[in-house]
């Protein structure tokens, strides 16, 4: 990765101490335009741009459990006053974007990050707007089996196979992502609430497209296959955006 540019790590201060946290993630954007980095709870990124083509080694705290996702498609308006992008968007009106939730459709990365050990899932429960990869680097897998901990990701542009119910456009017309059926047609039967809890939430029809390209993503409310892994040791977790 030669041609990338390296940012510094990103330094913890806790209880009144410099000290840098052993859960390190590796952001890399390989997507061919600019993304902007957010997370619910904030992750204390005070510079979430990410260029095409750039690797930041970033130190994530222990404990923090939360999600983080990609805005697209950023700018300021006419007034050089709001910051607004057309996914992602939690409407902070600037490019910091650390707790709010986010405008779907966005392609969730939810981890749960505890005494070293780490779950970590892709969800389409919020849409897609970018393909994306979480890698562990060693580590062992925690319950639910054994050796080492397995990548997930959703690698495919869902736009491939969104149904045109589920299309996000922006004021173009364009298409910008795919909203999930729940948030798009707000049916308690994909959302998985009221009378389908339960064994009652099944996948449907647009999650089984979804599952076709996007395998070891979760694609609707109950879904459990893969499980949610828990990773115990990893060096690093390689977080790749638009991966080849």
């Amino acid at each position: 990765m030669a041609n990338k540019a390296i940012f510094s790590l990103v330094l913890l201060v806790i209880s009144g101490r410099l000290v840098l946290s052993d859960i390190t993630f590796n952001f890399d954007n390989e997507c061919s335009f600019p993304v902007w980095l957010s997370a619910s709870p904030s992750i204390g990124d005070g510079d979430p741009e990410r260029g095409p083509g750039t690797l930041e080694i970033f130190s994530m705290s222990d404990p923090w459990t939360g999600s983080i996702w990609l805005r697209t498609k950023c700018s300021y308006d006419a007034s050089q006053v709001n910051f607004t992008c057309e996914t992602g968007d939690c409407g902070s009106g600037s490019p910091d974007c650390q707790s709010p939730p986010p405008n779907p459709p966005v392609t969730l990365l939810n981890f749960g990050i505890n005494q070293n050990v780490v779950s970590y899932e892709v969800s389409l429960n919020s849409g897609f707007n970018v393909p994306v990869r979480i890698q562990p680097i060693g580590g062992t897998l925690v319950g639910g089996g054994s050796g080492s901990c397995p990548v997930v990701d959703c690698i495919k542009d869902m736009g491939d196979v969104c149904d045109p119910s589920l299309v996000a456009k922006n004021k173009d017309g364009a298409y910008v992502g795919c909203n999930s059926p729940c948030i798009a047609l707000k049916d308690p039967k994909y959302c998985c609430t009221e009378s389908f809890t339960g064994p009652a939430c099944r996948p449907n029809d647009y999650s089984k497209r979804f599952k076709q390209l996007c395998q070891l993503a979760h694609t609707y409310p109950g879904d459990t296959d893969p499980p949610i892994y828990k990773c115990s040791g990893a060096t690093a977790y390689n977080v790749t955006f638009c991966p080849l």
